[in-house]
């Protein structure tokens, strides 16, 4: 029997780093909706991947019909984790935003029931060819990566997202599609990639489709017309959920809130159209020719009329009573847990079975955060809420270092109906425990690509918390080895009982006011270094250094942080000395006889699990001398950035503009007023007050207005319409952008002041920019509009609606799709420069 239990153990601890299993605090359906959709997925025993580019590109109609409605094995292989798009509920960008749109895609999968994949790529921003993507990502790197996927998930249908065609538009939509027909082919090759087939085997999928495009009743028709093509109607209803597939997508599709994308739960016909790319082609099913019965493994039939029996038996309010037909399924599978297909199904099957018995069995951790060397405390519970007859073998915790058994009670102890079975423990943590940092975040990426050297999780969504406790049961005799994460409980005054990852920090983290210090001039700025305590009586010192060409003073402070907790904010002053060439500050702070230099940046939005990101506790140190003649700035905040601080870096008083500012308050006081990036889509009280702010500029204001996008009409949210008349004159925005951060940029007009005046700008003002130029330009404008400069991608016609400026009245409108939000938080030199010329706009005249 002990033998019989390890094994178990084993294969399910591989199985949930392969196919994590949702635990119950993490599911959408519970009860017996949950459960009869567990039965129907236990009896079906087939599986497809869909492949794209970034989150938000998944077909979630698709996931849930295949994953809900036909219950067969569903998942999305995403290309990257969406790094480089823009952030519309925080100011975090790149690997933070990343790490965001990473838990926005696994909370869509938790409500369209496909799993989630990931190869190394870096979403670098947008990019206009597939040959950009492929040399920025590393061809051979990526298609690895996806080839490993499809080996290790072994699906019998691949589902390309995209074309691989410039039709696709994004070059890593093009890209994703491309790799994934070559990965296709390639996992079946035995010559491709032979050093992975000492973990995995070669796989030949069935077939591979692409979802052809249809958004528009034009690509409606011509998928419809397509040869070969097969059709799904995601528009079904699923009476057990009581919604469509349609439904169940808008509300997947809506967790990703950091793109803005929130859909309609769409009801009624919904054709999704699949055209064959290579394999064998279907005639009227994506699975015509495979079996996706238990016929399909040897011995395997009498396995599927036991699973076929107890879904006929299933009962609501006594589903404890096909326990016995789940118990002997699971006898029949147990010879074969070698088999993947019998791996996925044991684990099901288990997870079916506690919930048939109503057994909660749980693991919580009495602070959600702790440092290495502390104590923490583990409670564990176990609570059988029916009839079946429930035992306890045993209980282990797992991770943190202490790997030991735990006393929760007698082997062999049943468990009474109802009668909850607790025990904690007190558990010090290692010294060395490692901080609980992203697994694709440890390291520093290269070339495009996260630097993941433990292949087993290349393709792994998520890290593995850190403990877990594996409950060790019998259901009515039949053995079990149950795996539960340690998460912190806790009760929120407003959102009731709630959980949350347990995370391993440092004792004490420095944060830097921001990402990089820039300096206007010759002059002494104060740095002030932010301490934070996560744990008790910690004494020590803080030094603060800079390279060569810098002084800091002084070179060290001391600390004293009684409470766990407690914060302190230490001032030091840097000063430029001589040259003063681009460097490096960092903060680091001596505790204990150690050195701790991290700074620590917690993500927490209510639609996904709070997570926890470490970076080195340094900022870039930069001198851009320049001069600002507007000392008053008001910033409207749009859809989250950082330059209200650089603003201030640049000596300006900056005062983020509320609704009752905006409609009621004195605006003459500001010598500027810049709006956010997307600030329009995004505030009605920006909207309702447009008037306003365009009297403001008539009486001699500056207006600063950074790009937004075009309207969706069904997401005006009843406010005025202002992207019709975002200027005092007519101009209109489209999707024009420039993403070569190093296009050539024309002056076009030499005497404009804003490229003169108070500071001169010339060519080297563009050098060293980040990512991409700018997006979302003015495409047509009114004659009394003056363009200012023009750039353009290779190859592309010019682009000169990026920056328009006019005199209105007494003052200064422009309108700006430049990246600003981009390069003044990375600390571009010229983009300050040039940015303190737009705020001095209405001072030069």
């Amino acid at each position: 029997m002990r033998k019989f239990v390890s094994k178990s153990l084993a294969v399910l601890l591989y199985v949930v780093i392969l196919f994590p299993v949702a635990s119950p605090a993490q599911r959408v359906w519970s009860g017996a909706p949950d459960l009869k959709q567990s039965l129907d997925r236990l009896r079906v025993l087939g599986s497809v991947l869909m492949i794209g580019a970034h989150p938000d590109d998944e077909n979630t109609a698709t996931l849930a019909y295949f994953a809900r409605g036909r219950h067969l094995e569903t998942a999305y292989l995403s290309a990257t984790r969406g790094e480089g798009g823009q952030n519309l509920i925080g100011s975090e960008q790149g690997a933070l935003l990343g790490v965001i749109r990473t838990q926005e895609l696994l909370a869509a999968r938790r409500i369209d029931g496909a799993q989630q994949f990931f190869t190394r790529a870096i979403d670098f921003g947008f990019s206009k060819t597939a040959a950009e993507t492929l040399e920025k990502w590393g061809h051979d790197a990526i298609l690895s990566d996806m080839v490993w996927v499809i080996r290790r998930y072994q699906p019998d249908v691949v589902i390309l997202r995209f074309s691989g065609t410039p039709r696709d538009g994004h070059g890593q939509h093009q890209a994703s599609a491309i790799l994934g027909k070559e990965a296709y082919e390639a996992a079946g090759d035995p010559a491709r990639f032979p050093e992975q087939l000492s973990t995995v085997k070669v796989w030949h999928a069935r077939r591979l489709v692409w979802n052809s495009f249809a958004f528009t009743k034009e690509q409606q028709q011509e998928a419809a017309k397509a040869p070969h093509r097969i059709s799904v109607d995601a528009g079904a209803y699923n009476p057990v959920l009581g919604l469509s597939y349609t439904e169940i997508a808008g509300i997947s599709r809506s967790q990703h809130r950091s793109q803005g994308m929130g859909a309609p739960q769409n009801r009624g016909p919904s054709l999704d159209y699949f055209q064959p790319v290579s394999g064998e082609i279907a005639e009227h099913d994506l699975f015509d020719g495979i079996d996706t019965t238990w016929n399909r493994l040897p011995g395997g039939a009498r396995i599927g009329q036991l699973l076929d029996r107890a879904d006929a038996e299933f009962q609501l309010d006594a589903p404890e009573k096909i326990l016995p037909l789940l118990a002997e399924a699971r006898r029949l599978m147990a010879p074969a847990s070698d088999n993947l297909w019998v791996q996925r199904k044991m684990s099901e099957l288990d997870e079916a079975m506690v919930e048939c018995a109503g057994l909660f069995l749980d693991a919580t951790v009495d602070r959600y955060r702790a440092a290495p060397g502390t104590k923490v405390t583990v409670q564990v519970t176990a609570l059988n809420r029916s009839s079946a007859a429930v035992k306890v073998a045993g209980v282990k915790l797992l991770g943190a270092g202490a790997d030991r058994a735990l006393d929760l009670c007698a082997p062999g102890t049943a468990l009474a109906n109802n009668k909850p079975t607790a025990k904690s423990i007190e558990l010090a943590l290692p010294s060395d425990l490692p901080e609980s940092q992203p697994f694709w975040l440890v390291q520093a990426p290269e070339h495009n690509r996260y630097v993941i050297p433990d292949r087993n999780l290349i393709g792994r969504p998520d890290t593995l918390p850190v403990m877990r406790v594996v409950f060790d049961i019998e259901v009515d005799g039949t053995p079990l080895s149950i795996t539960r994460p340690v998460l912190h409980r806790y009760v929120d005054r407003v959102r009731g009982e709630l959980t949350r990852p347990f995370e391993v920090v440092p004792p004490v983290t420095a944060e830097l006011p921001v990402r990089s210090e820039v300096l206007p001039a010759q002059a002494t700025r104060p740095v002030e270094v932010t301490l934070h305590a996560n744990q008790e009586n910690l004494r020590g010192e803080l030094r603060l250094t800079a390279g060569p060409g810098w002084s800091v003073t002084p070179p060290t402070l001391p600390f004293s942080l009684p409470k766990n907790g407690d914060a302190l904010e230490l001032t030091f002053g840097v000063t430029p000395t001589g040259a003063s060439p681009p460097t490096m500050l960092h903060a680091a702070a001596m505790v204990g006889g150690r050195e701790v230099s991290s700074s620590m940046r917690s993500l927490e939005y209510e639609h996904i699990p709070p997570q926890v990101v470490f970076s080195p506790s340094s900022s870039d140190l930069k001198l851009a001398p320049l001069s600002v003649l507007a000392r008053h700035v008001g910033y409207v905040m749009g859809a989250g950035d950082e330059e209200p601080a650089a603003i201030r870096q640049m000596g300006c008083d900056v005062t983020l503009l509320a609704a009752d500012d905006l409609a009621n308050g004195d605006l003459s006081h500001y010598d500027a007023i810049v709006t956010g990036v997307r600030a329009y889509n995004l505030r009605n009280d920006l909207r309702a007050n447009q008037d306003r702010l365009l009297q403001y500029v008539k009486e001699g204001g500056t207006l600063i207005v950074q790009y937004n996008v075009a309207e969706d009409p069904r997401f005006r949210r009843g406010a005025p319409v202002t992207l019709d008349h975002l200027g005092p004159y007519p101009f209109s925005v489209n999707r024009d952008r420039v993403t070569v951060e190093e296009a050539p940029v024309e002056f076009l007009s030499a005497t404009n002041p804003l490229l003169s005046k108070p500071n001169p700008i010339t060519a080297k003002d563009f050098e060293g920019w980040v990512q991409e130029r700018g997006l979302y330009f003015a495409d047509k404008w009114d004659p009394r509009y003056q363009t200012v400069i023009e750039s353009h991608d290779p190859g592309e016609k010019p682009k000169p609606g990026g920056m328009l400026y006019t005199r209105y009245g007494k003052g200064v409108y422009v309108f700006t799709a430049y990246a600003w939000f981009r390069q003044l938080p990375a600390g571009v030199p010229g983009a300050y420069r040039l940015f303190a010329n737009l705020l001095s706009a209405g001072k030069t005249q």
